[in-house]
């Protein structure tokens, strides 16, 4: 039985576990100097007064408001974006310094907390679907709006619902409220006016004004009652000095216009914005630059499409096979992926007109003797899946008497002829010329180029006609207008960016990229083991019980789950439940379902192999004495189960941290899929999997020397 000071510091040593895993990002806080910091809480969904940008910023009217505050009165601000509800309980707890998230100051807030000078003039607008014939409250009547929790527009509905005879329906955040509208499910939205009109005017929400603006409150900054007088006093004078130099009206015309707040004239627009899958490693039409963006003809073309045509894009990086299976199941709206269109393809998607013509090439190594297709008799030539290299390969390989080997990049097929596992490689010509032009690739070109197919972007068939002719339309304009050559030639001409492809090279230019790889790792891996480890526990038990019924279900569950393999798992998860249900889903919360389900199975086991090894006699002991089975079990078998099971908990968690390399398959970006994305771009392949190996084996070498420790204490305990 675990004694009591082991018991007391088992809490502990999990929670060094856990700093482990997050230490990192909590040791990055600024020093404090002599300069005043305050915590600043926000909203996370209020466009356009707090949202996050493309690159993950915080960004908008009360952020650079409360920045350039802070700049002229010399203070600091640590933002904490938290959410409405929860900023509000954090400053009456006051665990953040003030609050600034659009917020309405009312006679009830004043209670709880003090407000600066109002910052904002607000007002309230009715917004409903752009197909609906609602133009006023009094159509209201019998229906459910939509309201955000906190906003004037909230509170305007809560004091005419009765008047008209609707009911509310209250979201957390402003984009679940506007889908809900989209959907059918609310009839219309009351909303703050300037973001509801940001909404629609700048982001494309199929929405449309219904009403006039009413008069709304204004909004303030606000810190906790009695409190922080020096703060709200520097935000006061801050406030009247940006006022005076033009820099306040300088940030509401940045984000509304110089004129959103006269006029009510906001015409609904027909834009919206598409999801686009795409490749993550077939340069120069899509790959990785250094700073993590992605670029190429595709991503280059399909930006520019969506400009030209107002609608909004949505970038998903999933791989070729990944995005095509993603378009099937309507997870996504298109695919751009150098893509040829083929008449199989044409059974299963709608193509555009096309907007590239490839052809065919084979490389060699560069010391290689091979230069026909007769050379090839007997040996092994790499292609990649889905590519126009791959299709003529399997054309000619009966003729010529040659096998092939597929792979899923394209990097990995040149490493597999640089290797000499394979002696040629077919490629899409532009692909191939990239690869040994502008990176330097140790291959050459053995033959003259083959007649290919063409490139075409893809949606779903017969399901976005509106969205193809878009496409269309865009990329005609395009080519006549000059932009579309502008883009093929700036990654087809001569003039290309080296790489440091060194091993400490890699790591100097992809350093950033890399921890954020391994971030993502670490962080869905302890989000599934704690998933994993509550329903292990569950099914641990249910495998113990004298009662048959939970015995045969915890069977059931652990012989599934521990006989359909990892990767099977993830494409059910990821594809298969979002188009039975009819639901999308992100691959980061797919790639924790699928963790978890796994892991459980397996610690599950752990838990009942931990529970057998105790000896029977200790039970029957405890029922003999008079105790329940329950009493037995919690306060004799599990206190010494627990000591057999922490290594192997241990052990799991590395399992399951490895196991996240099967997500890239889904397009999960975790560290593995991180390698493969820069290998895309340097063609390292060497350098940057001994990197990557490298980083696993630190993270698990420590995870190994705590399960050890923790091993070590309790045999001593």
């Amino acid at each position: 039985m675990l004694s009591k000071k082991l018991r007391l510091k088992l809490p502990m040593l999990f929670m060094a576990l856990g700093f482990f895993i997050f230490g990192s990002a909590q040791h990055e806080v600024v020093e404090a100097t002599e300069t005043q910091k305050f915590v600043i809480a926000t909203d996370t969904t209020f466009a356009p007064f707090e949202f996050q940008d493309a690159n993950g910023e915080f960004v908008g009217i009360d952020m650079e408001l409360i920045q350039a505050i802070a700049d002229d009165q010399g203070f600091e601000v640590e933002i904490r974006p938290l959410g409405f509800n929860a900023a509000l309980q954090a400053l009456e707890t006051k665990q953040v310094d003030g609050v600034i998230a659009g917020m309405s100051i009312t006679d009830e807030r004043k209670q709880t907390f003090d407000f600066s000078e109002p910052y904002f003039e607000s007002g309230v607008v009715m917004a409903v679907a752009d197909d609906s014939d609602i133009s006023s409250y009094e159509d209201l009547e019998g229906q459910n709006v939509a309201v955000k929790t906190g906003t004037e527009g909230a509170t305007f509905a809560e004091s005419i619902k009765d008047e008209y005879g609707f009911t509310t329906t209250v979201f957390e955040d402003s984009a679940n409220m506007y889908q809900d509208v989209l959907s059918g499910n609310s009839v219309a939205a009351f909303e703050d006016y300037p973001v509801m009109a940001y909404a629609i005017e700048d982001q494309g929400l199929a929405l449309k004004l219904a009403t006039d603006k009413e008069a709304g409150s204004s909004y303030g900054f606000a810190v906790s009652k009695d409190t922080n007088p020096e703060l709200l006093a520097m935000f006061n004078a801050g406030l009247a000095n940006l006022k005076a130099d033009g820099t306040y009206q300088a940030i509401q015309e940045k984000y509304l216009g110089a004129s959103v707040d006269t006029s009510l004239d906001v015409p609904a627009q027909n834009g919206k914005t598409y999801i686009i899958a795409t490749d993550t490693t077939f340069a120069p039409f899509e790959f990785q630059d250094a700073n993590g963006n992605y670029v190429g003809i595709d991503m280059d073309l399909i930006r520019e499409i969506a400009k030209d045509q107002g609608f909004g894009i949505e970038i998903r990086p999933l791989g070729f096979n990944a995005a095509l299976q993603a378009l099937e199941a309507k997870q996504v709206d298109a695919v751009i992926a150098g893509m040829s269109i083929t008449d199989e393809r044409k059974q299963t998607f709608d193509f555009s007109e096309p907007y590239f013509e490839s052809g065919v090439v084979m490389a060699v190594a560069a010391d290689s003797d091979i230069d026909s297709y007769e050379d090839l008799e007997g040996l092994t030539v790499a292609v990649k899946t889905g590519t126009e290299g791959a299709t003529f390969a399997e054309s000619i390989k009966d003729e010529y008497g040659f096998t092939l080997s597929t792979f899923d990049d394209s990097a990995n097929m040149y490493q597999d002829v640089i290797a000499g596992n394979s002696v040629a490689a077919f490629e899409d010509y532009p692909v191939m010329a990239y690869a040994i032009e502008g990176q330097g690739i140790a291959l050459k070109l053995a033959t003259e180029k083959e007649a290919g197919g063409s490139y075409g972007i893809a949606v779903a068939k017969d399901t976005n006609p509106e969205l193809l002719n878009m496409i269309n339309t865009g990329l005609a304009n395009l080519q006549s207008n000059g932009t579309y050559e502008e883009i093929v030639n700036d990654y087809l001409g001569s003039d290309t960016e080296e790489s440091n492809t060194s091993f400490f090279g890699l790591i100097q230019e992809n350093w950033k990229t890399l921890l954020q790889g391994l971030g993502r790792t670490i962080l869905i891996t302890f989000a599934s083991i704690v998933i994993a480890l509550a329903l292990g526990i569950f099914i641990g038990l249910f495998s113990v019980s004298p009662n048959k019924a939970l015995n045969w279900i915890a069977t059931i569950y652990v012989d599934i789950m521990r006989g359909v393999p990892l990767i099977v798992l993830a494409f059910f998860v990821y594809f298969s439940i979002p188009q039975l249900m009819g639901i999308r889903m992100s691959s980061t919360v797919a790639g924790i379902i699928t963790l978890s389900l796994n892991a459980a199975a397996y610690l599950a086991e752990i838990f009942r192999g931990g529970i057998k090894a105790v000896d029977v006699g200790q039970m029957e002991a405890g029922r003999s004495l008079g105790l329940t089975y329950q009493t037995t079990m919690n306060k004799i078998i599990l206190p010494q189960a627990i000591r057999i099971m922490i290594p192997s908990f241990i052990n799991q968690f590395v399992i399951t941290l490895k196991d996240t390399s099967i997500l890239s398959i889904i397009g999960l970006v975790e560290l593995t899929q991180t390698g493969k994305i820069i290998i895309a771009r340097t063609y390292a392949s060497g350098n940057m999997w001994l990197i990557i190996g490298l980083m696993y084996i630190i993270v698990i070498t420590i995870l190994t020397k705590i399960s050890k420790k923790l091993e070590g204490r309790l045999k001593n305990g």
